[in-house]
């Protein structure tokens, strides 16, 4: 290979280029490639091999951690080769981060069961948050040799988020290099195929957003605002919350994205929207310091009544909870958190650290120039430009045992235990690695089943991550699946203390797809006891159904009452159910009831007065039967075929009391004797009414020259045969109805309401209507025969009196047929007996009120002389 194809080789692979870098690494395929890329950047970049913390081993492990958060100027002036000066802002937490790497690293060298015969070392180097630096950080851990630089390493512990995730794994993945970040959570790095060599010892967002989802349903939340960032990390996971709730009626009402390059005004845009929404549980999945903006633009115009869903990127920030300006928008705050767990004896160890002990430790040296303003060596070792030009010689007596802030805290170690666990793993894979089952079989085998400390192959390695499986210092189960761990989060509470700031509180925790919740540890953002409400419309009470408003989420509704004999038995119903035809709603629509069955009864106001009617026909009935008894001997009893009289008295009485049988409870036998003796009864008082006018028609006849023997055909045995015969037709006609299909009770269900009527079932319409016709022929019949002898020569013709009555009884019968058929439920009976009252007292009156009249008042009139005079 030509000098000018390895210069041009050596410039491309220091650029902070990961395509660049990708396509000269896959060209060469070769360490030794590597090796000379990671000379250049040693001599050209110079930052990596100053700012980093080594310590030598039969096998080192790279460690890459964002311990600086300014990044420095570049001079793109293009007119002499890049040189970047070092990051400046150190920061607390990540350094804990490194010292629990080193912790872990220092535990398991001091193992007798794990790794006990190698030595484990360590290569950690800050990424300042840069892809740029990451990248050209994890070229110089995977390519450095004894002689210019460092000892290469099988294996990166590092990306610290996402998008530098998946630059160093496509960048180390041609080298087959294992990665195994502590933080990175995006569901894009699930993917095998496109990330082999990934692993992390953080859960995906997707299992985050599931228990996010979980908790909004627990807790009864359907209508949820959303203030996501405008990248995978909020997008990918609002995506995931919305499909988990969509089954459960939860709407969204808003979504805001925040950029991070317009955070203030993305924030008050969002405040803004808070504001003028109706949900009152806002889910915000960003970061700690756009949610610190959004939280300060709510503060400003006020906003305190949001409850707040967090995300783990902000729910444990310390910065957040400590910040008094926006306690008050911020109390409540419930959220997913990284699961935390003890680390027994690394607050000792991080308590015991000390730069006398560790003269080359940078890190631990400006850290201690931060917290004690003082140089633990002969000159200052802060990179940052804010810090004094000079710092006094500590005086060795400085101690991190009273030190309170990020860094000595370990009370809820989360992306810490994280970092401890990914180390573990490495370990555990290096020691199923470098272990020989078969080293006793034969010799010559040795070189197939076990691998050399000094000759570790990163695709070895890679192998045996994929099946790990072992047992964690605190009992836990770990295994890698899909490159990740199985989901185990805390659900945190943010509470007010007495100061006025927030506290940290565990609530519940996360296991997979199992949520455990102590609510009544929760304090809500109300300060009460009660779960805040956050819906679009109230849920629908039982009784009602919902009913969707066109053109808005489904969780804005209507709540529509059920109809009658529909019923809703269950809150947020969505439709209503009908009762089954014996039952009916009751008035609050929320359960079916036994319809209650109704009829024509003796205690109602209409059936006593029916009864009373009735009861005083049949008096009156009597009270003319009595007087026509008493003067049977008189002219005008006599006059008036007497027998036939009281045949038809005794008829009219009948009648007046079968409309009795109509009232009150229908049974089987009931129903047939009522429609028996309503046609039979009346049958024989038309029956007698038309005997009499043909008797009247015959007498008058007679009177006639020739016409002497007409009267013979009418006498009083022919008179009672001809009503026997017109009754006997009657009662043949009833008996085959009532053999063949009589009427029985049965309840009229086709009728809406709760009270159902109870009536006599016509089985045949036939047969009924045979028993009225044949009524109405006689009644006809007997009118027509009246109207021809109504002019007869007499001063008391009785014709005239039966025009009358079977008038009256026409008409009434007449109005009864679609009285009858249009009345509801109990009526139809009522009119029944009302036809019949009304007919009986026409015949009653017409016929008889005339004669009593004359008997009982106008005795003069009661001669025979007087009624035959023309």
């Amino acid at each position: 290979m030509s000098w000018f194809t390895w210069l041009s080789t050596l410039r491309l692979c220091s650029a902070p280029s990961l395509f660049l870098v990708g396509l000269v690494c896959r060209q060469l395929g070769l360490r030794e490639g590597i090796q000379l890329v990671q000379t250049e950047t040693c001599s050209r970049w110079g930052t990596p091999s100053d700012q980093g913390l080594f310590q030598d081993g039969d096998v080192v492990i790279g460690g890459l951690f964002s311990l600086y958060y300014k990044p420095p100027g570049i001079d793109n002036s293009f007119t002499q080769l890049p040189h970047n000066k070092p990051c400046t802002g150190l920061e607390n937490l990540p350094l804990q981060y490194i010292y629990a790497m080193v912790f872990a690293l220092e535990e398991i060298n001091h193992s007798t069961s794990l790794l006990p015969d190698l030595k484990l070392g360590y290569h950690i180097r800050d990424s300042c948050a840069l892809p740029s630096w990451a990248m050209q950080a994890a070229l110089s851990l995977v390519g450095g040799d004894n002689a210019s630089c460092d000892q290469p390493v099988p294996l990166i512990i590092g990306g610290s988020s996402s998008i530098t995730a998946k630059i160093l794994s496509r960048m180390l993945g041609p080298l087959s290099v294992p990665l195994m970040s502590y933080t990175a959570s995006c569901p894009c790095l699930s993917d095998r195929l496109q990330y082999p060599n990934f692993f992390r010892t953080m859960p995906s967002d997707i299992y985050q957003a599931r228990a996010i989802a979980q908790l909004a349903i627990r807790l009864n939340w359907t209508w949820i605002g959303a203030v996501v960032a405008n990248n995978d990390y909020g997008l990918v996971a609002i995506k995931v919350f919305q499909e988990e709730t969509q089954r459960a009626g939860v709407c969204l009402a808003f979504v805001e994205t925040l950029q991070r390059e317009n955070i203030v005004s993305d924030a008050r845009r969002a405040a803004l929207t808070i504001q003028a929404s109706t949900a009152k549980v806002i889910l915000i999945f960003t970061w700690y310091t756009d949610v610190r903006e959004l939280f300060l633009q709510l503060a400003k115009i006020n906003v305190t009544d949001r409850q707040f869903l967090a995300s783990e990127a902000w729910s444990t920030s310390g910065d957040l909870l400590q910040n008094l300006a926006i306690s008050k928008v911020a109390r409540g705050v419930l959220g997913v958190a990284i699961r935390s767990s003890a680390i027994p004896g690394f607050e000792n160890y991080l308590r015991s650290l000390n730069p006398s002990r560790r003269p080359d430790d940078k890190f631990l040296g400006e850290f201690w120039e931060k917290v004690f303003v003082c140089s633990p060596g002969a000159t200052p070792l802060s990179t940052d430009a804010s810090s004094p030009p000079s710092l006094p010689p500590c005086s060795g007596t400085e101690s991190l045992e009273g030190v309170q802030n990020h860094f000595t805290d370990t009370s809820q170690l989360r992306v810490t235990y994280n970092v401890y666990l990914a180390v573990y793993a490495a370990a555990h894979a290096l020691h199923s690695l470098l272990s020989c089952p078969d080293r006793d079989s034969s010799p010559g085998n040795n070189s197939s089943t076990c691998s050399s400390p000094k000759h570790i192959k990163p695709i070895e390695l890679l192998q045996h991550l994929n099946n790990l499986n072992f047992t964690t210092p605190q009992g836990e189960r770990f295994y890698f699946q899909e490159g990740g761990i199985p989901a185990k989060y805390d659900l945190v509470n943010w509470q007010n203390t007495p100061e006025g700031s927030l506290k940290l509180v565990l609530i519940g925790r996360v296991d997979g797809f199992d949520l455990h919740l102590n609510q009544s540890a929760i304090q809500w953002n109300t300060g009460s006891n009660q779960v805040p409400v956050s819906v679009c419309s109230e849920r629908c009470p039982p009784g009602t159904r919902l009913a969707n408003r066109k053109g808005e989420p489904l969780c804005c509704f209507d709540c529509i009452p059920c109809a009658e004999g529909e019923i809703s038995n269950k809150a947020g119903s969505l439709h209503c159910e009908r009762c089954p035809s014996e039952f009916w709603s009751n008035v609050e629509r929320t359960a079916c009831i036994p319809r209650q069955l109704d009829f024509l009864s003796f205690d109602e106001t209409l059936g006593i007065t029916l009864t009373t009617v009735a009861v005083s026909g049949v008096a009156v009935t009597t009270a003319v039967f009595v007087v026509f008894i008493y003067y049977r001997q008189t002219p005008m009893v006599r006059a008036n075929n007497s027998e036939l009289s009281f045949l038809l008295l005794l008829s009219l009485k009948l009648c007046f009391l079968c409309s009795l049988v109509f009232i009150g409870r229908p049974s089987v036998w009931s129903c047939r004797f009522q429609q028996a003796a309503f046609g039979i009864s009346f049958v024989l008082c038309v029956s007698c009414l038309q005997v009499k006018t043909i008797v009247v028609l015959a007498a008058f006849r007679s009177a006639r020259p020739g016409a002497g023997a007409l009267i013979k055909w009418f006498g009083p045995s022919q008179q009672r045969g001809s009503v026997c015969l017109f009754s006997c037709i009657q009662v043949f006609i009833c008996i085959i109805w009532l053999s063949l299909s009589p009427p029985i009770p049965q309840a009229d269900l086709d009728i809406p309401g709760l009270k159902v009527t109870l009536k006599c079932a016509m089985a045949s319409v036939v047969g009924f209507s045979l028993v009225l016709g044949y009524i109405g022929l006689l009644a006809c019949t007997c009118l027509l025969l009246a109207f021809l002898a109504r002019k007869l020569p007499d001063n008391f013709n009785e014709a005239k009196l039966i025009t009358f009555s079977m008038l009256i009884f026409c008409a009434v019968w007449i109005a009864f047929v679609p009285a009858y058929v249009s009345s509801p439920g109990k009526y139809t009976v009522a009119v029944e007996v009302f036809a019949i009252l009304a007919s009986s007292f026409g015949l009653l009156l017409c016929i008889f009120a005339p004669k009593c009249f004359i008997i009982l008042l106008r005795p003069e009139k009661n001669t025979k002389k007087h009624l035959m005079a023309r």
